[in-house]
Protein backbone atom coordinates (compact mmCIF):
# COMPACT_ATOMS: atom_id res chain seq x y z
CA UNK A 1 0.00 0.00 0.00
CA UNK A 2 0.96 3.04 -0.12
CA UNK A 3 2.06 6.09 2.30
CA UNK A 4 -0.90 8.93 3.09
CA UNK A 5 -0.30 11.27 0.81
CA UNK A 6 -2.43 13.82 2.97
CA UNK A 7 -0.76 15.63 6.16
CA UNK A 8 -3.67 15.11 7.94
CA UNK A 9 -6.30 12.59 8.22
CA UNK A 10 -9.26 13.15 7.08
CA UNK A 11 -13.29 11.23 7.30
CA UNK A 12 -16.92 10.44 7.96
CA UNK A 13 -18.54 8.76 10.75
CA UNK A 14 -18.71 5.72 9.36
CA UNK A 15 -18.43 4.01 6.31
CA UNK A 16 -21.43 1.38 5.80
CA UNK A 17 -24.17 4.05 4.03
CA UNK A 18 -26.30 2.69 1.20
CA UNK A 19 -26.78 6.49 0.80
CA UNK A 20 -23.33 6.60 -0.42
CA UNK A 21 -24.07 4.51 -3.34
CA UNK A 22 -23.41 6.45 -6.51
CA UNK A 23 -22.47 9.91 -4.59
CA UNK A 24 -19.15 8.05 -2.85
CA UNK A 25 -19.45 3.87 -3.75
CA UNK A 26 -20.63 2.93 -7.67
CA UNK A 27 -23.56 2.10 -7.68
CA UNK A 28 -23.27 -2.11 -8.30
CA UNK A 29 -20.73 -2.35 -5.05
CA UNK A 30 -21.78 -4.52 -2.16
CA UNK A 31 -21.19 -3.21 0.69
CA UNK A 32 -18.95 -6.00 1.93
CA UNK A 33 -16.90 -3.99 -0.56
CA UNK A 34 -17.66 -0.31 1.44
CA UNK A 35 -14.73 -0.59 3.89
CA UNK A 36 -12.08 -1.04 1.07
CA UNK A 37 -13.64 1.52 -1.23
CA UNK A 38 -14.42 4.34 1.90
CA UNK A 39 -10.07 3.83 2.57
CA UNK A 40 -9.43 4.74 -1.18
CA UNK A 41 -10.67 8.28 -0.71
CA UNK A 42 -10.58 8.87 2.97
CA UNK A 43 -7.37 7.77 5.43
CA UNK A 44 -9.55 7.69 8.81
CA UNK A 45 -13.05 6.71 9.95
CA UNK A 46 -15.02 7.27 13.67
CA UNK A 47 -14.76 3.65 15.38
CA UNK A 48 -18.40 4.83 16.55
CA UNK A 49 -19.20 0.73 15.91
CA UNK A 50 -17.31 -0.47 18.55
CA UNK A 51 -19.07 2.27 20.84
CA UNK A 52 -22.79 0.45 20.13
CA UNK A 53 -22.13 -3.19 19.46
CA UNK A 54 -18.84 -5.61 19.64
CA UNK A 55 -18.12 -6.58 16.56
CA UNK A 56 -17.10 -10.15 15.98
CA UNK A 57 -13.12 -11.27 15.86
CA UNK A 58 -13.73 -12.57 12.13
CA UNK A 59 -15.13 -8.88 11.69
CA UNK A 60 -12.24 -7.28 12.69
CA UNK A 61 -10.35 -9.66 10.88
CA UNK A 62 -11.93 -8.69 8.03
CA UNK A 63 -11.56 -4.80 8.45
CA UNK A 64 -7.85 -5.09 8.70
CA UNK A 65 -7.66 -6.86 5.43
CA UNK A 66 -9.85 -4.47 4.14
CA UNK A 67 -7.08 -1.48 5.63
CA UNK A 68 -4.01 0.04 4.19
CA UNK A 69 -1.65 0.45 7.15
CA UNK A 70 -1.62 4.45 6.82
CA UNK A 71 -4.97 4.67 7.41
CA UNK A 72 -6.66 5.34 10.99
CA UNK A 73 -9.40 3.65 12.94
CA UNK A 74 -10.28 5.73 15.50
CA UNK A 75 -11.93 3.06 17.89
CA UNK A 76 -14.81 4.55 20.82
CA UNK A 77 -14.18 2.34 23.23
CA UNK A 78 -17.55 0.42 24.38
CA UNK A 79 -20.76 1.61 25.74
CA UNK A 80 -20.57 -0.33 28.34
CA UNK A 81 -16.85 0.92 29.48
CA UNK A 82 -17.36 4.38 29.30
CA UNK A 83 -20.83 4.61 30.20
CA UNK A 84 -20.80 1.55 32.59
CA UNK A 85 -19.75 3.05 36.05
CA UNK A 86 -16.62 3.76 37.70
CA UNK A 87 -13.57 3.94 35.09
CA UNK A 88 -11.45 1.86 37.49
CA UNK A 89 -13.30 -1.20 37.62
CA UNK A 90 -13.31 -1.33 33.31
CA UNK A 91 -9.96 -2.80 33.37
CA UNK A 92 -10.91 -6.31 32.67
CA UNK A 93 -13.28 -5.18 29.99
CA UNK A 94 -10.80 -2.62 28.56
CA UNK A 95 -7.90 -5.33 28.29
CA UNK A 96 -10.92 -7.34 26.28
CA UNK A 97 -11.78 -4.63 23.99
CA UNK A 98 -7.72 -4.25 23.07
CA UNK A 99 -7.41 -7.51 22.23
CA UNK A 100 -10.03 -7.79 19.89
CA UNK A 101 -8.98 -5.05 18.03
CA UNK A 102 -5.38 -6.54 17.91
CA UNK A 103 -5.80 -7.49 14.44
CA UNK A 104 -6.12 -3.56 13.17
CA UNK A 105 -2.32 -2.80 14.74
CA UNK A 106 -1.13 0.46 14.58
CA UNK A 107 -4.49 1.48 12.80
CA UNK A 108 -6.14 2.18 16.21
CA UNK A 109 -4.94 5.52 16.71
CA UNK A 110 -5.93 7.04 19.35
CA UNK A 111 -8.31 5.38 21.14
CA UNK A 112 -11.32 7.35 21.91
CA UNK A 113 -13.32 7.66 24.98
CA UNK A 114 -16.33 9.70 24.93
CA UNK A 115 -18.19 10.35 28.38
CA UNK A 116 -21.73 11.14 29.11
CA UNK A 117 -22.95 14.36 30.31
CA UNK A 118 -23.14 12.73 33.82
CA UNK A 119 -19.80 12.66 33.92
CA UNK A 120 -18.59 15.53 35.81
CA UNK A 121 -15.68 16.76 37.38
CA UNK A 122 -16.31 15.20 40.91
CA UNK A 123 -15.19 11.67 38.98
CA UNK A 124 -11.82 13.09 37.48
CA UNK A 125 -10.25 10.48 39.65
CA UNK A 126 -11.47 7.73 37.70
CA UNK A 127 -10.14 9.35 34.51
CA UNK A 128 -6.74 9.78 35.49
CA UNK A 129 -6.98 6.18 36.48
CA UNK A 130 -8.08 4.78 33.63
CA UNK A 131 -5.67 6.89 31.52
CA UNK A 132 -2.51 5.76 34.13
CA UNK A 133 -3.48 2.30 33.50
CA UNK A 134 -4.26 2.34 29.54
CA UNK A 135 -1.13 3.40 28.28
CA UNK A 136 -1.83 3.75 24.86
CA UNK A 137 -2.67 7.07 22.68
CA UNK A 138 -6.19 8.22 24.18
CA UNK A 139 -8.65 11.10 23.15
CA UNK A 140 -11.28 11.87 25.42
CA UNK A 141 -14.74 13.68 24.63
CA UNK A 142 -16.45 15.23 27.85
CA UNK A 143 -20.13 16.84 27.52
CA UNK A 144 -20.67 17.81 31.25
CA UNK A 145 -20.90 21.68 31.12
CA UNK A 146 -18.39 22.49 33.67
CA UNK A 147 -16.21 21.47 31.51
CA UNK A 148 -17.36 24.21 29.05
CA UNK A 149 -17.72 26.86 31.76
CA UNK A 150 -14.09 28.19 31.38
CA UNK A 151 -13.58 27.47 35.17
CA UNK A 152 -12.16 25.49 37.40
CA UNK A 153 -13.22 22.34 36.73
CA UNK A 154 -12.19 23.13 33.10
CA UNK A 155 -8.90 23.81 33.74
CA UNK A 156 -8.49 20.91 36.13
CA UNK A 157 -9.60 18.48 32.79
CA UNK A 158 -7.12 20.51 30.26
CA UNK A 159 -3.71 19.92 33.11
CA UNK A 160 -5.26 16.27 33.53
CA UNK A 161 -5.17 15.48 30.19
CA UNK A 162 -2.12 17.92 28.49
CA UNK A 163 0.01 16.52 31.45
CA UNK A 164 -0.79 12.90 30.59
CA UNK A 165 -0.35 13.22 26.46
CA UNK A 166 -4.06 12.94 25.99
CA UNK A 167 -6.04 14.65 23.22
CA UNK A 168 -9.83 16.72 24.09
CA UNK A 169 -11.87 16.00 21.33
CA UNK A 170 -13.23 18.89 20.01
CA UNK A 171 -17.21 18.81 19.12
CA UNK A 172 -18.93 21.53 17.24
CA UNK A 173 -22.34 21.52 16.26
CA UNK A 174 -22.82 25.17 15.97
CA UNK A 175 -24.24 24.43 12.42
CA UNK A 176 -26.47 21.59 13.16
CA UNK A 177 -28.27 24.19 16.11
CA UNK A 178 -27.99 26.50 13.37
CA UNK A 179 -30.70 24.96 11.41
CA UNK A 180 -34.30 25.65 11.68
CA UNK A 181 -35.41 22.23 9.29
CA UNK A 182 -37.88 20.49 10.65
CA UNK A 183 -36.97 17.32 8.26
CA UNK A 184 -37.13 14.22 10.60
CA UNK A 185 -33.49 13.71 10.29
CA UNK A 186 -32.58 17.30 11.53
CA UNK A 187 -34.81 17.38 14.42
CA UNK A 188 -33.34 13.73 15.60
CA UNK A 189 -29.91 15.27 15.81
CA UNK A 190 -30.63 18.38 17.17
CA UNK A 191 -31.88 15.95 19.81
CA UNK A 192 -29.19 13.03 20.21
CA UNK A 193 -25.80 15.40 19.20
CA UNK A 194 -24.43 17.69 22.59
CA UNK A 195 -24.99 21.47 21.88
CA UNK A 196 -22.05 22.05 23.35
CA UNK A 197 -19.61 25.56 22.88
CA UNK A 198 -16.29 24.13 20.70
CA UNK A 199 -13.13 23.67 22.28
CA UNK A 200 -10.31 23.69 19.68
CA UNK A 201 -7.75 21.62 21.63
CA UNK A 202 -3.97 20.69 20.67
CA UNK A 203 -2.67 19.21 23.73
CA UNK A 204 -0.70 17.01 21.57
CA UNK A 205 0.69 16.15 17.59
CA UNK A 206 -3.25 14.96 17.17
CA UNK A 207 -5.78 17.37 17.28
CA UNK A 208 -9.14 15.81 17.16
CA UNK A 209 -12.16 17.89 15.29
CA UNK A 210 -16.06 16.50 14.88
CA UNK A 211 -18.14 18.81 13.01
CA UNK A 212 -21.89 18.23 12.91
CA UNK A 213 -22.97 20.01 10.14
CA UNK A 214 -25.84 21.26 8.44
CA UNK A 215 -28.16 18.71 5.10
CA UNK A 216 -27.30 22.12 2.96
CA UNK A 217 -23.59 21.73 2.23
CA UNK A 218 -22.99 25.52 1.40
CA UNK A 219 -24.55 26.49 4.78
CA UNK A 220 -21.36 25.02 6.69
CA UNK A 221 -19.17 26.72 4.88
CA UNK A 222 -19.36 30.35 7.92
CA UNK A 223 -18.88 27.26 10.30
CA UNK A 224 -15.66 25.50 8.13
CA UNK A 225 -14.41 28.77 7.47
CA UNK A 226 -12.91 28.62 10.98
CA UNK A 227 -11.63 25.16 10.57
CA UNK A 228 -9.77 25.56 7.53
CA UNK A 229 -7.58 28.00 9.13
CA UNK A 230 -7.25 26.39 12.42
CA UNK A 231 -6.29 22.83 10.93
CA UNK A 232 -4.02 24.40 8.09
CA UNK A 233 -2.22 26.59 11.34
CA UNK A 234 -1.85 22.92 13.26
CA UNK A 235 -0.53 21.66 9.89
CA UNK A 236 2.09 24.50 9.63
CA UNK A 237 3.18 23.76 13.42
CA UNK A 238 3.90 20.29 12.63
CA UNK A 239 0.79 18.89 14.09
CA UNK A 240 -1.06 15.82 12.18
CA UNK A 241 -4.92 16.82 12.78
CA UNK A 242 -7.73 14.50 12.56
CA UNK A 243 -10.88 15.81 10.85
CA UNK A 244 -14.03 13.93 10.97
CA UNK A 245 -17.46 15.36 8.80
CA UNK A 246 -20.85 14.63 9.81
CA UNK A 247 -24.37 15.83 8.85
CA UNK A 248 -27.71 15.51 10.54
CA UNK A 249 -28.35 11.81 8.84
CA UNK A 250 -25.03 11.55 7.22
CA UNK A 251 -26.23 11.16 3.98
CA UNK A 252 -23.94 14.01 2.47
CA UNK A 253 -21.01 13.46 5.22
CA UNK A 254 -18.56 12.37 2.47
CA UNK A 255 -19.76 15.26 0.44
CA UNK A 256 -19.10 17.68 3.21
CA UNK A 257 -15.83 15.85 4.10
CA UNK A 258 -15.05 17.07 0.20
CA UNK A 259 -15.61 20.28 0.78
CA UNK A 260 -13.78 20.72 3.95
CA UNK A 261 -11.04 19.35 1.91
CA UNK A 262 -11.19 21.83 -1.48
CA UNK A 263 -11.33 24.19 1.03
CA UNK A 264 -8.39 23.46 2.71
CA UNK A 265 -6.71 22.94 -0.38
CA UNK A 266 -6.70 26.41 -1.13
CA UNK A 267 -5.82 27.25 2.44
CA UNK A 268 -2.75 24.94 1.76
CA UNK A 269 -1.56 24.70 -2.15
CA UNK A 270 -0.16 21.49 -3.02
CA UNK A 271 -2.48 18.88 -1.55
CA UNK A 272 -3.28 15.94 -4.08
CA UNK A 273 -7.02 15.70 -4.22
CA UNK A 274 -9.34 13.20 -3.37
CA UNK A 275 -10.00 9.94 -4.72
CA UNK A 276 -13.68 9.64 -7.10
CA UNK A 277 -14.48 6.21 -7.20
CA UNK A 278 -16.06 5.47 -10.68
CA UNK A 279 -18.36 2.84 -11.58
CA UNK A 280 -16.46 0.10 -13.39
CA UNK A 281 -17.96 -0.25 -17.07
CA UNK A 282 -19.21 -3.52 -17.97
CA UNK A 283 -17.89 -5.31 -21.43
CA UNK A 284 -21.58 -4.35 -22.75
CA UNK A 285 -21.26 -0.81 -21.93
CA UNK A 286 -18.05 -0.71 -24.06
CA UNK A 287 -19.50 -2.33 -26.71
CA UNK A 288 -21.96 0.77 -26.95
CA UNK A 289 -18.84 3.13 -27.78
Amino acid sequence: MTQNPLPYYLGCPAWSENAWREGLYPQNARSTEFLSLYAQVFNAVEGNTTFHAKPALATVERWAQSLPQHFRFTAKFAREISHGGDLRSQGPAVESFLQLLRPLGARVAPLWLQLPASFGPQRLAELVSFIDALERPLAVEVRHPAFFAKGDAERLLNRVLRDRGVERICLDSRALFSCTSTAPAVLHAQEKKPRVPPRPAAFTLFPQVRFIGRPELEANDAYLLAWVEKVAGWIEEGRTPYVFLHTPDNHLAPELARRFHAQLSERLPGMPALPVLHTPQTSEQLGLL
